[in-house]
């Protein structure tokens, strides 16, 4: 099966040469050259716009920032939607706005086009050594089609419902791992400014209930100050807009969300954007006048 790539980003980059690793046969396109020919030196074809691609491909895949990109590339000029055939089945791993995943679908609809919205978790070191969540929206018969496709990126693909579920399900993702961050930050910085080691905290209580998969993550880079983005604030930003933006549209209370949000807005204005989500602590730091090391 011939499969369309387009967006080969921090994540986009190593999840496409998966594909080629699990032996499908790749078109991609990208709005940097140079990733497109790191992908052509992999084998993959390389194409300058999104129409070609989807003229192509039976499958394409979009991996790109947020809500207008891919709105853009699917659906403006020279987009998916101007080369795609019908049956084609578009799945968007992107991170957006549920709502933006159920328009661009029934946009899709109209072409015979089908649609999944499969956002992923896990960062960059998962999207590498493929071994990524993914959450999967859509028509269980077209999830059933593309399960393998989807696979070879990840070590868990499940089904989550109709479309739009699984941008739903990965903001629910994004709001636990930011107040598990925040969380893990207040209660080192807590530590430090009483006086205990923070790596002694750290070690007595990850067994515990208060241990988890972002405790072991980011506790140990933060102590270290190795804060170079796995994750960066600034995406955890737009995805905590979404998550916001979706509450506020259908009423469900996400208050934490909200502060963390802050939390988050803070550091960008301090110029931390750039930094890894981990990075939250240097807020706290800052307020207690402590640094949390080993």
């Amino acid at each position: 099966m011939k499969i369309g790539f387009i967006g080969l980003g921090i994540m986009g980059k190593p999840m496409a040469k998966n594909l080629l690793k699990a032996g499908y046969e790749l078109v991609v396109t990208n709005r940097s050259k140079s990733s497109v020919d790191e992908l052509v030196s992999s084998g993959a074809l390389g194409v300058s716009t999104a129409k070609e691609v989807a003229q192509s491909c039976d499958v394409i895949i979009t991996m790109l920032p947020n809500s207008p990109q891919v709105k853009e590339v699917v659906l403006g000029k020279d987009g998916v939607i101007d080369g795609i055939k019908a049956r084609s089945i578009v799945i968007d791993m992107s991170s957006i706005a549920p709502l933006v995943s159920q328009s661009i679908a029934q946009e899709l609809a109209k072409k015979d086009v089908e649609f999944l919205d499969a956002p992923v978790s896990g960062g960059e070191p998962k999207a590498i050594d493929g071994t990524l969540s993914i959450m999967v929206g859509g028509k269980k018969e077209i999830f059933d089609k593309c399960y393998d496709i989807l696979l070879s990126m990840a070590g868990s693909v499940v089904y989550t419902g109709k479309v739009g579920a699984g941008n739903t399900t990965k903001l629910a993702n994004q709001v636990i791992v930011a107040l598990n961050i925040a969380g893990m930050c207040e209660a080192l910085v807590l530590a430090t400014k009483a006086g205990v080691e923070p790596n002694l905290v750290y070690e007595a209580i990850r067994g515990g209930l208060a241990g988890s998969t972002v405790l072991d993550a980011k506790a140990p880079l933060a102590m270290d100050r190795k804060f170079d983005p796995g994750f960066k604030i600034n995406l955890h930003i737009k995805d905590l807009q979404n998550a916001l933006d979706t509450a506020h549209e259908i009423g469900a209370p996400v208050h934490l969300t909200a502060s963390v949000m802050e939390i988050m807005q803070a550091m960008k204005a301090e110029g931390e954007d750039h930094l890894d989500h981990g990075a939250l602590i240097r807020y706290y730091e800052r307020l207690a006048k402590v640094e949390v090391k080993r």
